[in-house]
């Protein structure tokens, strides 16, 4: 409520009619089917959404401090019919809180309505929708794996440099009642103290290597001891004993992460004290998975809330 309406210039021209407008519009295709195509809001109209929502993620930290009851959701990866089915099964914002862990563009074919929805959900209710960068949110990824070129071919070259400043400005941790310690891809050997986080500059690009290429990179393994180069070419594959370590030092109790599909929506790793999270179920069209949300309770009680996979579709 009332953040960063003081500041009278264009930014912050879009205000809560707007944004209602944009999530009704979103939300056409709801119950339609996966075939169904979504009306797009007017490029000026996303690009007042993009400068919001940088607003807000600069005015909030880039290690967030978040509060039980929340649903967690992992990687979507522009499967919008899916995020919908989520979204019917968890609620609808602002009935549920949610924490997605980033990985919203790329690889399915309607990242700008994943991208666009949540983006409105962030802007209209800042203080109980909250998202985090994964590898996936970077000019460099993007160029790649299928956003620009959905950019190009539905708006234009400037709304993807417009989205690419937002990404720049997601945070990169969440933290849960102190205990439950939430990132895109994994832990790294850079981090010593939360406030290292706490303290990272944005905007900013991910960098090769180092602190914020590992939260959105790094991978845990479970025959590996320490730290070791990852087979994906950039960051690290992280043993149990580098996680228990990590664990017990800042008195967390367990981390979610995504960043890897796996068969069930969710997995266990290192008896239960991390837990990988993938929310695009049949991904690419390519895998059999499930998808899964985890539902944090007020007290903490964690459970799993799955989404099987639909036969013949993308």
């Amino acid at each position: 409520p009332g953040m960063g309406c003081n500041s009278q210039d264009e930014r912050a021209a879009i205000g809560k009619a707007e944004l209602d407008a944009i999530i009704a519009c979103m939300l056409e295709a709801c119950g339609k089917g996966p075939t169904a195509k979504t009306r797009l809001p007017k490029e000026s109209e996303v690009k007042d959404l993009c400068a919001r929502s940088v607003d807000i993620f600069m005015q909030q930290d880039a290690l967030l401090e978040l509060m039980a009851p929340i649903k967690v959701v992992g990687d979507i990866h522009g499967q919008y019919h899916d995020l919908l089915r989520l979204f019917d099964f968890g609620g609808y914002p602002p009935t549920a809180f949610y924490l997605f862990l980033g990985d919203y563009v790329d690889r399915g074919s309607q990242s700008l309505e994943v991208i666009i929805l949540l983006l409105a959900y962030k802007c209209r209710y800042p203080l109980n929708f909250f998202m985090l960068r994964g590898n996936h949110e970077c000019a460099a990824i993007t160029r790649i794996y299928g956003f620009y070129d959905e950019c190009k071919r539905r708006y234009s070259v400037k709304m993807w440099k417009f989205f690419c400043d937002v990404f720049n400005t997601l945070p990169y941790v969440a933290v849960i009642d102190d205990k439950i310690f939430c990132v895109h891809g994994g832990l790294s050997p850079a981090v010593h103290d939360l406030d290292q986080i706490r303290d990272i500059a944005r905007p900013t690009d991910v960098p090769e290597s180092g602190m914020i290429c590992d939260f959105l990179w790094a991978d845990p393994e479970t025959d590996v001891k320490g730290w070791v180069e990852s087979d994906r070419g950039v960051s690290y594959m992280f043993g149990a004993d580098v996680l228990h370590k990590f664990l017990k030092r800042h008195e967390f109790d367990f981390v979610v992460r995504a960043h890897q599909v796996v068969a069930d929506g969710y997995e266990f790793f290192a008896g239960r004290r991390l837990v990988t999270l993938f929310s695009a179920p049949n991904y690419c069209g390519e895998f059999d998975n499930a998808a899964a949300f985890m539902d944090i309770d007020p007290s903490l009680v964690v459970s799993f809330k799955v989404l099987k996979p639909v036969k013949g579709k993308r």
